[in-house]
Order: C-alpha cells, then structure tokens, then sequence
C-alpha cells in the first residue's frame, strides 16, 4: 500500500467515480439564463483552478499511471515551446514554462506518489505541490537532465513514460500525447545509463488519461461553463442583437467575439455564422448575401474557454417572416431529425465501447429509422479538439485508427457534434443539411447533456 493512500471514505467515492456506468434519461432542459452574471473575477478563478489541479495531480494522475502500467512520467519542454500537457500541469497564474521545464511523477512504492520538478527555477514556477531536485542552479540547462537521470538511477523504476508515440501507421491521432520534441529526446538518452534508456515507453496513453479524465468538481463546473455559453447563445440569437434585412452575418460574428472578450473569456476559435435560405430568397438575394433576413435558418458554431475548460456549440435559429409564429413544419422537421440522431448517438455511449463502435451502431439505428446523419463528434476539456475517444470525422464515416479505437471511461466530456439532412417540402424539396454540436458527459449515472439543448430553434422576430 503506498504511504499515501486514499482514505477508506475517499476510495470509495474515487471507486464509484471511476467505474460506474448506467443508463439515464436525457435531459433536454437547459437552465435558466444567469450562469453569464457570475463569472469570477481573475484572482478567484485562479483559486478555483488551483484547488482542482491539487486534486486531480492526487487522485486522478496516479490512478491513470497505474492503468496504464507507468512507474514514472516525465514531462519536458521549453520556455513558449510548452508539451500540450504541460499547462494543464501547473498552477495558475503561469503563462508559458520557464527556460528548461521538467515535471517528473513517480509512483514510488515505498514512499508513495511524488510530483517533482527540475525546472530551472524550481517550484515557483510550476506549483507548491512539487518537490524541487534541481537545486544547483550555477551547473547550467545540461545539469538538469544529470538531476533527473541521477534521480532515475537512484530509484530503478521499470518503466519511465516519455511523451512519443509508439506506432507510426496513422496520421489522424492523439496529437496532443506526443509533445517531447526529438532534441529533449536526445539530451535525456545522452544522460541516462543505457539500461534505463531500455525502460523508456511512451507515455501517450497517461496524457490522454490525464487530459480527458475530469474530477468531480470539473463535471459539476462544466455545467456552469456550459450555462454561460447558453447564455451568450440566446443573446445574439435574438432581435437584441439581429435585425433582418439590416445584420449581417460578420456583424453577428463579431458581436460573439466582442462579447466573449467583454467579459474576460477567451474563444478558442473565431465564431460563425451560417445562412442557409429557400430557393426563392437565394433567387431574390444572390448566393453571396451575407444579410439575416426573414425565413432564414441561421447556424452557429461558438467555444469559449473558462476555468480551465473549453466549450464547443452549433445551435440554430429561424428567422420569422411577417405573420409566422413558428418555422414551416418542414424546417421543424428537419431539427425534430437533428433532435433524434442526438438522442441515438447518447444513448449508444457504453463503459469500454470504442468510438468505432458507437458510430456503427449511431449510423446503423439511424438510418434505420430514414434519417441521413453525419456523425463527427470529438472529446472536449482543457483543450477544444481533445484527446480521448473519437466518434467519426466528417470525411471518416466508416471509422477511424487510433482515435476511434480507443476506449470509452467514464468521467469524459464530448463535443456531441453531427448533422442529419432533409429534403424541405416548404422549400421545393431542397436537401438542406443542418449541424448540431453540445456538450455531454459520461459519468456513473450515464450519457447526458451537460446543460441541455434546445428541441426547437430560437426564433428571431
């Protein structure tokens, strides 16, 4: 038993945490407007990021280690050339490593799991949770790589986790797994005895584990990003700030990226906006009008970052002409079939599925039942194309190496992103496509929206 073992107590929820799977009713029910009023001024927010990377480097990196057969992770890079992991590592606020940075986690059984550092300076620029054995500063960048090899030596694990890939046959995978450039590479072997250069092995399954794994308090946050994000959504989807025939489709886009700016979030990509419009107003208005005007569908794709965690959303609006009250039953149709490849797709989520998996058995129940759906659904958390299991890519919908074959765990969030397609009756039978894209969780208790989705479009009057 290692010397710091969880409590009985905690063991037992990190067990339930960990394992649990069951099947739940979705909910569709998004909250009330309001997350957007409660966003923590900066020091706050550090605070909070803080008090869950100390949690999750206790509780969930060892446990990953341990999954994946890892004595020791090492983690190295250089000053704005960070491994994606990295920053995801250490405490809040730091904005890039600093010079040499080494992390190094040891699952030691005699003395228990240890966060070290061999950064040139030390714990201060990391986290006061890291032990510092790189004390001597006046040896100079190579003396670090002695440190941390003299450390190894010293304690002989079986194998040491590095950030490369293990198999070169596949271009689309974990990229965000494989961030040790080929010089850190050479400066560590050239330090090492040779018999622990052996014990070196990718360490790319720890970085996925470590980054698409999130803690209790992360799931209940998510719901509060993801309640902001709403928010913001249903303001610009709206006449506060559309007015047709006059907004245009980068004014809306720029509104977004304004608003997301004003109040101290960051976007992780430029928001769009997307018309799609009947064949009489594409006659009347030429297909390179970028106005909002009556009876069109608008689409959008949003993701801000907040707390440490991205978010990545396409919702849809109908704007109304004079006299509607609601779209035509056709155009509602085609978001009813949206509606339904979503509630397929969550309920095809199943403890050690591959994301393979789940997108044969999506494709094949829908299409049963007449829809036409296109399934690209990704993992999301600290970065917005996360690492973790992959369902589909636009162009891959047969499956995909790598990333669709790769575990589903409980305790993961993903971007639920697809489209269905349907032939309008109201608009002479025109195929229009229509994407959806939300975030969901799978825990203990199942798949499930994170903060709902709408079963209907916003209206824009």
């Amino acid at each position: 038993m290692h010397k710091n073992s969880w409590t009985p107590l905690l063991v037992i929820g990190i067990i339930v945490f960990l394992t649990g799977t069951a099947s739940a009713q979705i909910q569709w029910e998004m909250a009330k407007a309001g997350d957007v009023h409660n966003i923590l001024p900066e020091r706050e927010r550090a605070d909070v990021f803080n008090e869950i990377l100390e949690w999750r480097l206790d509780n969930i990196l060892p446990a990953i280690m341990r999954r994946e057969g890892i004595d020791m992770w090492l983690v190295i890079n250089f000053e704005y050339d960070e491994d994606p992991v990295y920053m995801s590592l250490v405490r809040q606020p730091m904005f890039a490593a600093r010079r040499l940075a080494i992390l190094l986690f040891h699952d030691d059984p005699q003395e228990g799991f240890k966060k070290l550092t061999a950064n040139w300076h030390g714990s201060s620029t990391c986290g006061l949770m890291y032990t510092n054995i790189f004390t001597d500063r006046s040896m100079g960048a190579n003396h670090q790589f002695t440190v941390v090899a003299d450390y190894i030596k010293q304690h002989a694990p079986e194998k040491v986790g590095i950030n490369t890939a293990d198999h070169w046959d596949y271009h689309d995978d974990f990229s965000l797994g494989t961030g040790l450039s080929a010089f850190h590479k050479v400066k560590l072997e050239r330090a090492l005895d040779p018999m622990y250069v052996k014990r070196l092995v990718s360490a790319e399954k720890v970085c996925i584990g470590w980054l698409e794994t999130r803690s209790p308090r992360e799931l209940s946050l998510y719901r509060h990003i993801c309640g902001i994000a709403h928010d913001i959504i249903a303001e610009f989807f709206s006449n506060k700030v559309i007015t047709p025939d006059v907004t245009t489709t980068d004014d809306a886009v720029w509104w977004i990226r304004q608003r997301i700016t004003d109040l101290g979030l960051d976007t992780w990509f430029q928001p769009s906006i997307r018309i799609q419009r009947s064949p009489r107003d594409e006659a009347e208005y030429g297909e390179e009008d970028r106005v909002i005007r009556r009876g069109d569908i608008i689409h959008s794709d949003v993701g801000i970052r907040y707390l440490g965690l991205c978010t990545d959303m396409q919702h849809n609006a109908y704007v109304l002409r004079i006299g509607e009250t609601e779209p035509p039953s056709g155009i509602q149709e085609l978001y009813s079939r949206g509606n339904r490849v979503q509630e397929i797709l969550l309920g095809e989520y199943q403890k050690g599925r591959t994301g393979n998996e789940i997108l044969r058995l999506t494709l094949e129940k829908a299409r049963a039942e007449g829809l036409k759906p296109r399934i690209y659904t990704h993992p999301i958390g600290v970065h917005g194309h996360a690492s973790g299991t992959m369902v589909g890519m636009v162009d891959k919908q047969d499956g995909m190496p790598g990333t669709g074959d790769h575990p589903l765990y409980s305790n993961t969030v993903y971007s639920i992103e697809l489209s269905t397609t349907y032939e309008i009756p109201e608009w002479d039978e025109k195929s229009v496509t229509l994407g959806f894209e939300e975030e969901a969780a799978f825990t203990a208790e199942g798949m499930d929206w994170v903060d709902g989705y709408p079963r209907i479009f916003y209206l824009i009057k």
